[in-house]
């Protein structure tokens, strides 16, 4: 058996565990009213974006209310109208900014879905290009990110 090391992922792993002590990042991000190092692009009436602080790729966004919800169906009508409509917002500013050429767009359901935080909803955004696949996600099960976050930060900011 080959091994790849990746220890980068250990602090994913231990902020994970962190996180699930200390209460919902979700929740806790916005409140801290701090925005460029919480990565917040953008803050709506009932919801917010949020850059993903171990992407997919480079521009991995989230859309979230800021109501702890964990079901689709809780939302109400302005949090989800606002969600997609960010969503929406995300999109058109990702092809402008960064030439996003295509995207997975959708949200993990539960922790058996995948969920990362599964109390409280949330819409992952992930900007694709042709060629941002090789064969590391494969052979190695390792993304390889190409742009640091402040930097991507910092190239969307202004834009919400």
């Amino acid at each position: 058996m080959d091994y790849l090391w990746a220890p980068w992922r250990i602090e994913y792993i231990k902020k994970a565990r962190d996180e699930e002590k200390e209460g919902c990042i979700l929740c806790g991000k916005p409140a801290e009213k701090n925005d460029a190092s919480n990565l917040i692009l953008h803050r709506g009436r009932r919801c917010f974006i949020i850059m993903n602080s171990y992407p997919y790729n480079s521009g991995h966004l989230m859309v979230a209310p800021y109501r702890h919800v964990a079901n689709l169906e809780d939302l109400n009508d302005e949090e989800r109208n606002e969600q997609f409509e960010l969503v929406s917002r995300s999109v058109a500013i990702l092809k402008q900014v960064i030439k996003a050429e295509g995207f997975n767009i959708g949200m993990n359901l539960g922790r058996i879905a995948g969920a990362g935080i599964d109390k409280h909803i949330h819409t992952h955004i992930v900007p694709r290009w042709v060629g941002d696949t090789n064969f590391m996600p494969v052979a190695g099960d390792i993304k390889v990110v190409n742009e640091a976050l402040k930097d991507t930060y910092k190239k969307l900011a202004g834009e919400f």
